[in-house]
């Protein structure tokens, strides 16, 4: 299969992965919209939501509660949306969640405007693992 989060999975390609179960991982998106923008995704191949099955969407689902409170803990965000894109719109046809955080001193549109604003995943990734 050439999916590219499946090979993320298998550890053929690096990624900023921060958290993980027998069922899911995550990671911060490479091309983020804004700080700390994670991706959830299971490490069996399922497409979309009309593949996925319910067991693994739920741990996805509450990951997703874990992870808010990693970014909240870690970044200091104010508040998060949760994306989950199928069909045409959805450019990894590999099912996935997007978790973006919105910061109190940034507008959404500011940063999409504005990209100087996002810092380089590594240095997000370095806050994310820290011990503090």
């Amino acid at each position: 299969m050439d999916c590219i989060f499946c090979k993320i999975v298998n550890g053929e390609i690096p990624s900023y992965k921060f958290y993980e179960n027998d069922k899911i991982i995550a990671f911060l998106d490479i091309n983020p919209d804004c700080d700390g923008h994670t991706l959830i995704i299971p490490k069996k191949h399922f497409t979309d939501l009309d593949d996925i099955d319910i067991d693994t969407l739920k741990c996805i689902n509450e990951s997703a509660k874990e992870i808010k409170k990693i970014l909240e803990k870690k970044l200091g965000c104010a508040g998060m949306s949760l994306i989950q894109n199928n069909g045409s719109v959805q450019e990894i046809k590999h099912y996935h969640l997007h978790i973006k955080p919105y910061y109190k001193n940034k507008k959404s549109i500011e940063m999409i405007k504005y990209p100087e604003f996002i810092n380089d995943p590594k240095d997000i990734y370095d806050k994310l693992k820290s011990s503090k």
